[in-house]
């Protein structure tokens, strides 16, 4: 039997799938079978013609090389030469991220500039191009070369001849700009150019001479982490040995006599002591430590340090300080007064309410760099949208995807438990790494930051601990595992690229999981595309201070 034979026979007529007609209603809409046919050939030309004129009504795909921000859909890509206007909304790739038709999505901030913005063109230096010219004594800037130190930095321009005439300030920069130099160059310089003899020390009470004589610096530095203030204490110590001056660093977290043998050390007499809030008012409250002499005062990463665990113990310590430079009243005969400077790459909320306690804030200065609160222009930011359960399996492409000189990676996580699970799974996969977090014994942490600088581990998995003020120069890639919690915390965490000691820029990836996690990337995008600072960064202080000149 054939195949086919007994089927019925078609009707003649069109071939199925050739319609050479194509019915429709009649345009005013009669009812019955009334109908118009037009044919087909004649749809399709109206069809093409529709589609040409929304392309020519759509704008041009941007070309390679040439673009702000790059999408998963070239059309929501936007070319350097495209400036979205004060008022305007832009098309946000981001626009549709809370639903869940977008996990796979992505977009990413091309570099516009290859050099940091700290750092200037010499020819755009002005007269303060060097070190030299910024009025610092010689015995400062013969340390400098030792430290790979070469023209100042925008910031450094800023802060250091306003510092030198005694201003209380606050020094706002962008992070990796140089902020460390910027205050403890003229700290030192005015250790040196206005010398006091060190007190005769005093019998106290206890075996041993001079066993109860606190401590007496004239400099002192406020910092909030461990790993921050040794970082300090290299780059003080260097610059002090040609100076004859000498520097030491306060940690605790040990036993309860590491205090005393810490500040008692030789060489005695420290001119400048650094140390962590909780250390500072455990040598205060043990009388270890007085601040009768203190002439230099520095809060250093002011966001982190009015954190709720730390703006009881720096108020404590503040308290015990002498007036600051500006304080209401005349200085009676030998009153010491304080030049006090508060660096940071944000300030919190609160910050004026607790100087107000001790000084007058609206005699400080404001310094104040143009990049302040800008996404870094030199630096490529990629944003991708993904499932909780797909980040890990991300996280560990971007790793094995590595060539073997792309230099350090850190991973940052929100809390110390996604760090310790994340560093078990790298364990599994046969991953070196490190983990640095804040519930760590103080004997774990030690030295675990300063073998990630040396290059012994290249992958250092971590907390917001390592977010700010750490030099991480030999960083090239960082990864948000989880999404920052504010604007500011992502600021500080694509800081660790792009830095002007960095060989390259380098490059951030964060993983957007969350729908809050959304909110704060269309930020992200919207301050990108319209070249805007990010929204929300301002200053607590609600009156402005006057700016330097």
């Amino acid at each position: 039997m054939a195949l086919g034979r007994g089927l019925p026979r078609l009707p003649p007529g069109p071939r199925p799938g050739r319609r050479p007609y194509c019915a429709q209603p009649p345009p005013g809409g009669g009812g019955g079978d009334s109908v118009v046919r037009i044919p087909w050939a004649m749809r399709l030309r109206l069809q093409r013609g529709r589609q040409r004129r929304r392309e020519a009504a759509a704008p041009p795909p941007p070309r390679a090389g040439q673009l702000l921000l790059r999408s998963r859909r070239p059309e929501l890509s936007q070319p350097r030469s495209v400036t979205v206007g004060r008022w305007e909304q832009p098309r946000l790739v981001s626009a549709g991220w809370k639903h869940r038709k977008a996990f796979g999505d992505y977009f990413q901030l091309e570099p516009s500039q290859e050099a940091a913005p700290a750092l200037p063109p010499p020819a755009a230096a002005g007269p303060r191009a060097s070190f030299a010219e910024l009025g610092l004594q010689p015995a400062l800037l013969s340390a400098l070369p030792g430290l790979a130190v070469g023209r100042p930095t925008a910031v450094q321009r800023l802060a250091i001849p306003a510092l030198l005439r005694g201003r209380s300030a606050l020094c706002a920069a962008e992070t990796g700009s140089g902020k460390t130099l910027a205050y403890l160059l003229p700290l030192l310089d005015g250790l040196l150019s206005r010398p006091e003899p060190e007190p005769a020390p005093e019998p106290g009470p206890g075996p041993g001479p001079g066993r109860g004589v606190p401590a007496r610096p004239r400099g002192l530095v406020v910092l909030p982490s461990r790993e921050l203030a040794a970082q300090v204490r290299g780059v003080a110590a260097a610059l002090c040995r040609p100076a004859g001056l000498w520097v030491r660093a306060l940690e605790g977290g040990g036993a309860a006599g590491g205090l005393r043998r810490q500040l008692r050390a030789p060489p005695p007499g420290a001119a400048v002591l650094l140390g962590t809030p909780g250390a500072l008012r455990a040598a205060l409250r043990r009388r270890l430590l007085a601040l009768g002499r203190l002439r230099w005062l520095v809060l250093d990463e002011a966001d982190a340090l009015l954190d709720a665990s730390f703006a009881a113990l720096l108020e404590e310590i503040l308290a015990q300080a002498p007036p600051a430079v500006g304080a209401p009243g005349p200085a009676g005969p030998g009153e010491v007064r304080t030049q006090v400077v508060v660096v940071g790459a944000t300030f919190p909320a609160g910050l004026s309410q607790l100087l107000g306690k001790f000084t007058d804030v609206g005699r400080f200065v404001t310094l104040a760099t143009r990049s302040l609160h800008s996404l870094p222009p030199h630096v490529q930011q990629k944003f991708v949208r993904l499932k909780c359960r797909d980040k890990l399996t991300e996280l560990l492409q971007l790793i094995k995807d590595r060539r073997p000189s792309a230099g350090a990676v850190l991973v940052f996580c929100n809390n110390a438990s996604t760090v310790n699970w994340l560093g078990y799974i790298l364990d599994d996969h046969k991953i070196k790494h490190l983990r640095l977090q804040g519930q760590m014994s103080a004997a774990s942490r030690a030295g675990i930051f300063a073998t990630f600088q040396k290059g012994e581990v290249d992958i250092l998995v971590c907390t917001d601990l390592a977010a700010r003020g750490l030099d991480t120069s030999s960083v090239q890639l960082v990864v948000n595992y989880d999404f920052p919690a504010t604007l500011q915390d992502y600021l500080h965490r694509a800081g660790r690229v792009g830095r002007v000691s960095s060989k390259v820029p380098g490059a951030v990836v964060s993983f957007v999981t969350y729908r809050w996690d959304v909110d704060l990337v269309r930020k992200i995008e919207t301050a990108a595309r319209k070249r805007t600072d990010l929204p929300g960064m301002e200053s607590s202080i609600k009156e402005p201070l006057p700016k330097v000149t």
